[in-house]
């Protein structure tokens, strides 16, 4: 009885030791095409049921009540307080500065039929401020490229758009380097920032636009406190990175002398971190200056206004002579203020013999920008540019004459690549989103959210779905999206054949790079003028104008992931027999899956932004919405609904591809 007894003891004891079955654990690829299989067949037995989709003139309780809202604002704008003594004098001091500037470089200044500073002295100006600041290659740059303005017949216009950016930007700087500061000393102010700089830098440029006209009317006060919120963030995150990353042991001795606070910021942390705030101001001015040039839809004087014009006209030569000013504009201002950036450095590790004679030669020169100011404030030849613009005129008519040409021989090619996208992969996505029910889509993007980021996307996600319900727009929303994802797949394709390319070549980097980052300096509204010849006013063009303007920033993001693989680990593939396509595919891309998903982020949201502004050459949807509410008083109400619908899908787009980013590189 004792021997029975014991022999399941000795099974039970050895239980524990035995190896216990793993519950193998679903990957996210079968998960995401298991939700993607559901969404599929759901659609087949739910086609065009609960779509919300609303007609181009109808509106929604919402679009009444902010119509009427705006209304009573517009009645009450004189006698509400907050009004009086708030709004309006906010508007009323940004409008003298800007006022001031025009009349200053651009405007006709009172009784005088010239501005205060007329051409010779406003290039006399550049070039000088542009050497003293940087080098005297970005003077003859700045010099050249003002004058082009004027030999484009584009000078007033250049100076007008010339004249919001130096307001903005001033503006902007008074207020981002203290709250960078402010950021880089404490963490409790830097954790309270982020998540708002996060939100002002995926609302695209057009959202900014109808709610401040809403309490500053159209004009360039608008556009002005617009342009200062859409170019701030970049210098608040950078300065407070720069603060952060002065050493501690240089802060540390600092403090060992004696150094107060204020002391040690003024003497220490700004000093040190001169270069890279200077930086960010670089990337300030670059957003001040895409902004501007949208900020033509609300009245705004500049070179947008022609642009803008010629696209709604489908002038495509005035648009390509006008967005060629912009580009010029653009490379100046960054040029001159990346070499600010290296100044200093340059200066103390030249040795060039004619480093000791700079300021005496910065003394002559600013004599002679002197002189040139003066015959500038007093001659009209110096005041008012010469000629009638030949040169831009010639620009348009070949641009004209080339654009005919590509019509009518390459329609051919254009039409078939326009219509194999549109027709292959844009309009089925598109009827999919469209026609499915609202509840339907919704619990797709939410079930994705939780799939790829995690139970916290998943919650963003669907409020923000929630809101877009809210809005009325569903459906323009849904195309919005369509386009976006299109884009974005497109987008991250081209990422991944050149930025691989790049990762793995250095002769291929160098040669790529400059082009890349000469691309990301235009604004938005350049993009798509040259699409506009090309494929004319569809949703095709804003998508096109997209994927160029959202790929450069993929590209440099995977080039680096790439390179960052480690070489021992390349090299342990080779030695066992891989081949080029194994280590790329087996090896490099698995490794930069981060780098690949935080592509994908900045991809999207570069998309995003780019594909709204194509409302106004076809796109449609959301874009078209916002523009129409611009232009059409009846529609504002929607229009002002659509932008918060654009900022609910960057910020739904962003928190999901941020936390599967977070989970990639973990």
């Amino acid at each position: 009885m004792t021997a029975v007894m014991e022999k399941p003891e000795k099974t039970a004891a050895a239980e524990p030791a035995a190896p216990a079955k793993s519950v193998r654990k679903v990957s996210r690829p079968v998960m995401i095409g298991a939700i993607l299989v559901v969404w599929l067949v759901l659609f087949a037995l739910l086609r065009g049921k609960q779509t919300l989709s609303l007609a181009v003139a109808d509106l929604t309780d919402l679009h009444r009540w902010i119509n009427d809202f705006n209304d009573s604002i517009g009645a009450n704008r004189n006698s509400n307080p907050l009004f009086l003594y708030f709004f309006n004098e906010i508007r009323l001091v940004i409008d003298n500065l800007v006022t001031f500037v025009q009349h200053l470089i651009s405007q006709p200044s009172g009784a005088r039929p010239v501005p205060e500073i007329g051409w010779l002295g406003v290039v006399g100006l550049a070039g000088f401020v542009s050497w003293a600041v940087g080098n005297w290659k970005v003077a003859l740059l700045a010099v050249a490229g003002f004058t082009f303005f004027g030999l484009q017949g584009l000078w007033q216009e250049s100076m007008d758009t010339l004249a919001l950016i130096l307001c903005a930007v001033f503006v902007a700087l008074l207020f981002a380097i203290p709250l960078g500061v402010w950021a880089g000393l404490s963490d409790r102010f830097n954790r309270l920032m982020t998540p708002f700089l996060d939100l002002m830098q995926t609302m695209p440029t057009f959202v900014y636009l109808a709610p401040l006209t809403l309490f500053f009317l159209i004009g360039g006060a608008s556009a002005t406190i617009a342009t200062v919120i859409y170019a701030a963030p970049p210098t608040i995150r950078i300065t407070a990175h720069a603060i952060r990353n002065v050493s501690k042991t240089t802060v540390e001795a600092a403090d060992s002398l004696g150094a107060t606070r204020r002391q040690s910021l003024l003497k220490v942390l700004l000093p040190m971190s001169k270069r890279t705030v200077v930086m960010g101001v670089n990337q300030t001015i670059m957003a001040a200056l895409a902004m501007v040039t949208i900020a033509a839809l609300i009245n705004a004087p500049g070179l947008g206004v022609n642009v803008l014009q010629a696209l709604q006209s489908l002038d495509v030569g005035t648009a390509f002579n006008a967005g060629l000013a912009i580009v010029i504009m653009a490379i100046v201002l960054d040029r001159v203020t990346t070499a600010a950036s290296a100044r200093a450095e340059h200066a103390r590790n030249s040795k060039n013999r004619f480093e000791k004679w700079r300021r005496p030669l910065l003394g002559a020169g600013a004599v002679v920008t002197a002189v040139l100011v003066y015959l500038s404030r007093t001659y009209l030849w110096a005041a008012d540019f010469p000629g009638d613009g030949t040169v831009g005129t010639h620009i348009a008519s070949g641009t004209d004459t080339a654009a005919n040409w590509v019509q009518d021989n390459l329609s051919g090619l254009t039409n078939a690549v326009r219509d194999a996208i549109t027709n292959g992969l844009l309009n089925p996505f598109q009827t999919l989103l469209t026609d499915s029910p609202w509840w339907l889509v919704g619990a797709v993007l939410v079930a994705l959210a939780v799939v790829l980021g995690g139970w916290k996307a998943g919650i963003t996600t669907a409020v923000c779905v929630g809101l877009l319900v809210a809005t009325g727009v569903w459906s323009d929303a849904m195309t919005t999206m369509a386009s976006t994802i299109v884009a974005t797949v497109l987008v991250m394709i081209l990422g991944i054949v050149f930025g691989v390319w790049m990762g793995r070549s250095m002769t291929a980097d160098r040669m790529i790079r400059p082009t890349l980052d000469a691309a990301q300096v235009m604004p938005p509204f350049v993009y798509l003028v040259p699409f506009l010849a090309l494929f004319g006013p569809t949703r095709f063009t804003a998508i096109v104008a997209a994927i160029v303007y959202g790929a450069p920033v993929a590209m440099k993001i995977i080039a680096d992931g790439i390179r960052a693989v480690p070489e021992t680990t390349v090299e342990a593939a080779t030695s066992a027999g891989c081949n080029t396509w194994q280590i790329i595919t087996k090896v490099q891309l698995p490794m930069s899956r981060s780098a690949l998903t935080l592509a994908t982020n900045q991809g999207l949201i570069y998309v995003l932004s780019m594909v709204v502004v194509g409302g106004l050459v076809g796109a449609g949807a959301l874009g078209y919405d916002v523009v129409a509410g611009f232009s059409q008083g009846e529609l504002y109400g929607k229009g002002l609904a659509a932008g918060l619908a654009i900022v609910l899908l960057g910020v739904m787009f962003d928190r999901i591809t941020q936390a599967a980013a977070r989970r990639a590189g973990a």
